[in-house]
């Protein structure tokens, strides 16, 4: 028998070989890929849901609280706008619990300071209130990271059935873990040792120490008692104040002023523009101390404000000093020039001095000085199209030759608060320092408080409407008042503070003092 001749497609003859199979190594690399793309999608899908839809509200003691589980590392936090918030470091993980007081319900809050038995409870309560919406707020936060996962499995892997089932499974299991190393470092001790920002920093000086509060618990549970009383006093002092602009929207700018690096004070501008929801920050001098290069790292927080904010020069502020306030975003510094916030023109003109020492000024020299510089802004505002709404100056010194010219006129230097009306029908409004005078504040019998007023102005005419008046306490106490002042159409009607009759506005203490 003849042998075969070679096949038609392979006239060599030679045998050659199939295709081989792909390595182990590949098949391997080619199964984590997979698999890490599936943990990626799942915890992507999972960790974005959780962050724009996981939160809840929920009533806690007499406040409605708003919580959220934030993928941005363990521990809890607990905001208290405007007095700052406190931070426990008390487990660790991926997730954070967020708690934000956002208002008082007037009805249990009046319940709880009328029923003296329910008020010695009101720790239990807050405890009870508290543990419920954890709970529910972990079982929402599960759901949603599920629904997350599964969702965001479907867009990218389409027809694959099997793929929402399998981002479902990677997301239990995510969930069991954060779940398990928050039981595993679990540390109650960190409830005695909080993180405090802004006013409630002085909270050690109102409960005390660990140790204090182990040897008198019974003082500790009625602080905390007081505490949450009179935060709840003026959460509702803040919801029952009158209306600032009548049936009309109005312009809401915060004035502040003599800062002098108190990071306290920065933290309570932030509070008040965050809780009062400013249009802008106006800030007459005195940022600083020295107007030293190493003071100046603290300046760049008027940056992270998110809203204008419009400086002019103190006495103890640098040209350096105003040039690093100029590099902020959405800062403006004023020098004998002008801006709109909000459809409200602000003009303005630095302190003509510099003295951070102020044994080396001569007053005869400074007066003509600041007389010279206010007439200089005055003249500015005679040749804009429209007069301004607000001038903004340093010293009150300045402020004379400015009455007729501009409505309202703001200042600062004195670290004393003062309105009053100059004969030309101009209001000045000197505040005192937001800043407690800084380190100089301790220099006194008593520290200097800390300062700030929200303007509420008219959005057509640029005329004041009504102003809260902001006191926090200074280092060791820890009281806050909150008194409004509606300003009358017609300077023919005298100005009185709300005085909380009637269920109007009121000066609130918003934590016991010292």
């Amino acid at each position: 028998m003849t042998p075969a001749g070679p096949s038609p497609r392979n006239l060599t003859g030679v045998t050659e070989p199939t295709d081989p199979r792909p390595s182990l190594w590949a098949r391997r690399s080619r199964f984590v890929g997979r698999g890490a793309l599936r943990v990626v999608v799942a915890l992507v899908g999972a960790l974005l849901a959780v962050a724009v839809f996981g939160h809840i509200s929920a009533p806690i003691g007499p406040f409605d609280a708003n919580l959220a589980f934030r993928p941005v590392g363990g521990g809890a936090q607990v905001a208290v706008p405007p007095l700052g918030s406190l931070s426990v470091d008390v487990y660790d993980g991926p997730l954070r619990l967020e708690i934000q007081l956002q208002r008082v319900d007037q009805e249990r809050a009046r319940a709880l300071a009328g029923d003296p038995v329910r008020l010695a409870g009101v720790v239990n309560e807050v405890t009870d209130d508290l543990h419920g919406a954890v709970v529910r707020l972990a079982w929402t936060t599960a759901g949603l990271a599920l629904g997350g996962a599964a969702l965001t499995s479907v867009v990218v892997f389409r027809r694959r059935w099997h793929e929402p089932l399998l981002a479902a499974g990677i997301t239990t299991a995510f969930l069991v873990a954060t779940a398990g190393i928050g039981a595993a470092t679990w540390r109650p001790a960190a409830l005695s040792q909080p993180t405090y920002t802004g006013l409630l920093v002085n909270a050690n000086s109102l409960i005390g120490s660990a140790e204090d509060i182990a040897a008198r618990f019974d003082a500790y549970r009625a602080s905390l008692e007081d505490l949450v009383a009179n935060v709840g006093t003026l959460y509702a002092t803040l919801s029952a104040l009158p209306a600032p602009g009548g049936t009309t929207d109005t312009v809401a700018l915060l004035h502040v002023s003599d800062l002098h690096l108190n990071p306290a004070g920065f933290d309570l501008v932030r509070q008040v523009v965050d809780q009062f929801q400013v249009d802008g920050v106006l800030d007459t001098g005195d940022i600083t101390d020295w107007g030293s290069q190493p003071e100046n790292r603290l300046i760049t927080s008027v940056g992270t404000f998110d809203v204008p904010y419009v400086y002019i020069r103190g006495n103890h502020d640098s040209a350096t000093t105003a040039a690093l306030v100029a590099e902020q975003p959405d800062a403006t510094v004023l020098d004998d020039s002008s801006v709109t916030v909000a459809g409200i023109q602000i003009i303005g003109a630095p302190d003509p001095r510099f003295t951070p020492d102020k044994s080396t000024g001569d007053d005869d020299v400074d007066q003509d000085a600041l007389t010279a510089s206010g007439q200089g802004l005055a003249d500015y505002a005679g040749t804009l199209d429209r007069p301004p709404s607000i001038a903004m100056v340093h010293e009150p010194g300045q402020a004379a030759p400015l009455d007729g010219v501009v409505p309202l006129v703001l200042a600062g230097h004195t670290h004393e608060r003062d309105v009053s009306m100059l004969e030309g029908g101009t209001r000045l409004m000197v505040e005192g320092s937001t800043g407690g005078a800084g380190l100089r504040g301790l220099q006194g019998d008593y520290p200097e408080p800390l300062m700030c007023t929200v303007l509420y102005l008219d959005p057509d005419t640029g005329y004041l409407r009504a102003y809260d008046e902001i006191t926090l306490g200074g280092l060791g106490e820890t009281e806050v008042t909150i008194q409004r002042t509606v300003v009358p159409p017609a300077d023919t009607t005298p100005e009185t503070p709300t005085d909380g009759t009637a269920g109007e506005g009121s000066i609130a203490p918003a934590s016991p003092s010292d």
